[in-house]
């Protein structure tokens, strides 16, 4: 199958033939149909994460089940499924405690004196993330997949995957924004989005919506914010304190920078919660003034949403197939595996919500 491989940090991924393993127990064979191309692999290509190399990058993707080994009983051949990189074991504490998006159990990996699931002319292949989309199959646990109606259009499935799942999840599961409350969110790309969006499902009084570009105002108000701020030339800690009179209940940082880290945190009112949704490259520090923690303010950090993805991720297309959840916008273009390069390069400028590659283009 053809897979876009990183090979070495900072150099453009290589579309290679790679070779997927059959099935094993639990595992399951996915087609895969589309797969987002998300800021998270961004970060390993230009190293701000580490990963072992050579390895199938891709972990935002939706497909089709064609095969299934033994003992699984969540998914058959046929089934539209997402795909999540919350891989969890089901039975660590983490899991029987209700907080899956934490598992870091090993069962969901094959061992390491298994075959590997990914080989290319019989050496080891790294799987990404639990899964490895930016490939025609992916060879994934049961558990790093849900099967959704039949009805949901994949190409938008994808992006629930990850973005839409962390934007939404951070909302609804880590910060559980109420009705009436209000809300900021720094950064719109596909991420900040979707938390402006789960903000409007929920119920917000108000959303401010915060970035760089003027240009995403419009946008951003179409997917629910009430207010915008263009952090170009405005002070955003100052701008949200005057609208609120006071700070905001909740905040969310979706672009992964100490400076907004910290701007989310000072524009929180008394009581109020920050949540870093992105990224922070490994290394850095966020520091805010001490004295604040008196406010009973918090600052926390959400791994995917906090998501309990068997059952969110069908809830979200429910969402999206009732009107509520809007996809359609978040995607720029459609894109082959051979354009993911060329997505990057857009990503890094600023100028798009979500590429999607689809694997029949």
């Amino acid at each position: 199958m053809k897979a876009a491989v990183l090979r070495e940090v900072g150099k453009p991924l290589a579309i290679e033939e790679v070779s997927i393993s059959n099935p094993g127990p639990r595992e399951v064979l996915i087609r895969t149909v589309a797969a987002g191309v998300c800021h998270s692999d961004l970060h390993f290509i230009e190293g701000a994460y580490p990963h072992p190399l050579p390895a199938v990058l891709g972990h935002e993707s939706a497909g089709i089940v064609e095969k299934v080994g033994a003992d699984v009983r969540t998914v058959k051949p046929g089934d539209a499924v997402i795909t999540c990189l919350s891989a969890f074991c089901g039975h660590c504490r983490h899991c029987v405690g209700g907080r899956i998006s934490l598992c870091d159990g090993e069962e969901t990996r094959r061992k390491a004196d298994a075959p590997p699931r990914l080989t290319q002319d019989g050496g080891a292949m790294h799987q990404f993330l639990n899964l490895s989309s930016f490939a025609e199959m992916m060879l994934v646990h049961e558990n790093a997949c849900v099967a959704i109606r039949p009805d949901m259009p994949l190409d938008r499935a994808a992006l629930i995957g990850c973005g839409v799942m962390t934007g939404v999840g951070s909302v609804m599961r880590t910060s559980n924004v109420r009705p009436g409350e209000t809300v900021a969110v720094i950064g719109c790309g596909g991420v900040g989005l979707a938390a402006i969006n789960g903000a409007a499902i929920v119920g917000a009084g108000r959303i401010i919506a915060i970035d760089m570009s003027p240009a995403k105002e419009g946008l951003a108000k179409h997917f629910g914010a009430t207010d915008f701020i263009c952090a170009a030339n405005t002070d955003p800690v100052l701008a949200v304190q005057e609208l609120t009179k006071g700070g905001v209940d909740h905040s969310f940082e979706a672009v992964g920078l100490k400076k907004t880290a910290e701007q989310a945190f000072m524009m929180i009112g008394r009581g109020g919660v920050a949540n870093i949704i992105g990224m922070i490259p490994i290394g850095q520090t966020v520091e805010v003034p001490g004295f604040m923690f008196l406010g009973e303010r918090r600052l926390q950090g959400s791994l995917m949403g906090s998501n309990r993805f068997p059952i969110d991720m069908p809830r979200l297309v429910d969402f999206y197939l009732a009107g509520k959840l809007k996809l359609d916008d978040l995607i720029s273009r459609r894109i082959g595996l051979a354009q993911v390069n060329e997505a990057f390069t857009e990503m890094k400028r600023g100028e798009i919500a979500r590429s999607v590659i689809m694997f029949d283009a």
